[in-house]
């Protein structure tokens, strides 16, 4: 056997250093902080590196399509409000920065147990055992009541709930994102898995009522993404149920002729997940359109883009 001699380095080609391309230059390095700076002079320290480039290109499609008068669509899961966002999102409604809103099914849950009593989120380990989780009468009482009158004046899910709450009495209604969209007249839209939200597992719920409200907002959503052609569809912390409505209503829409293109899509979440990345950032942009993948906590990436945001519409 002949005896393996290890591979020589001479006469292997070099090139000069200062020829090549890069893909790092210090020009896009971070700098230190200074003491009593502001918020613009914070963001202008940040590296213009991935995510730091990432994010204020995110922020200038945001701002681009509404300064153009194009839509910006936010999808959600439940979680942005269980860490304390609703002020942030309903201060956006009110900018006219954002102006559509889908979410899932447990959205309703938090968002009207916070205008209820200001407070949500039971702790799961501790109840299921007896199987007391998702037990809350009222809740589940309020919620399931407003999706039957709804479906009885031929609204959609979101549009009942958010008037519902309007009427309400309850004491912490003005930090609800589902009233706030309803007194802005913003669309907000509810997509529901039937058997996923503790309000299907009590008595007072009409299954019928569930299906055609939550139907109809399907479609209210599909004419929504209808008119994104230029706009933005941000999908925040929703791993399963927004990714996969969003693809569908797309593809509804282009069906009938609508073209939904060029958009620049983004995924916000603190794991990347598969069904996101494929139905949010990469396919409905392919071909026309970026799509843009932030990771991080949503009580502080979002925030963060927002104000981001906030401060160039300002400038602009």
């Amino acid at each position: 056997m002949k005896k393996l001699e290890p591979l020589s380095l001479d006469g292997i080609k070099t090139y000069s250093l200062s020829e090549r391309h890069s893909k790092v230059s210090f020009q896009d390095f971070g700098s230190p902080w200074r003491p009593g700076g502001s918020f613009r002079e914070f963001m202008d320290r940040l590296p213009r590196i991935l995510a730091g480039a990432a994010l204020r290109e995110v922020a200038a499609a945001w701002v681009q399509a509404r300064k153009q008068g194009r839509p910006v669509l936010l999808g959600m899961g439940a979680h942005p409000i269980k860490v304390g966002l609703s002020p942030v999102l309903i201060d956006l409604l009110k900018r006219g920065l954002i102006t559509g809103v889908a979410m899932n099914g447990a959205g309703i849950i938090h968002d009207a147990e916070v205008a209820m009593v200001g407070r949500t989120s039971e702790d799961v380990d501790e109840v299921l055992g007896c199987g007391c989780f998702g037990m809350a009468r009222e809740t589940a009482e309020f919620l399931n009541r407003a999706i039957a009158w709804g479906a009885q004046q031929g609204l959609g899910l979101g549009q009942a709930v958010g008037r519902r709450l309007l009427e309400s009495d309850f004491p912490h209604k003005d930090l609800s994102l589902v009233a706030a969209a309803a007194a802005l007249e913003v669309p907000l839209t509810v997509h529901v898995a039937v058997g996923t939200d503790i309000i299907h597992l009590h008595p007072s719920v009409a299954p019928e009522a569930l299906g055609a409200t939550s139907h109809l907002d399907f479609r209210l959503f599909a004419a929504l993404v209808s008119e994104l052609d230029h706009g933005v569809f941000i999908n925040l912390g929703s791993a399963v149920i927004i990714p996969e409505v969003f693809l569908k209503a797309l593809t509804l829409a282009r069906n009938l002729g609508h073209k939904a293109s060029p958009l620049t899509t983004v995924n916000l979440d603190f794991v990347q997940h598969y069904r996101p990345l494929t139905n949010v950032v990469r396919r409905p942009t392919a071909g026309a359109g970026q799509g843009y993948a932030l990771t991080g906590h949503h009580e502080l990436l979002f925030p963060l883009l927002a104000a981001l945001v906030v401060e160039e519409m300002e400038e602009a």
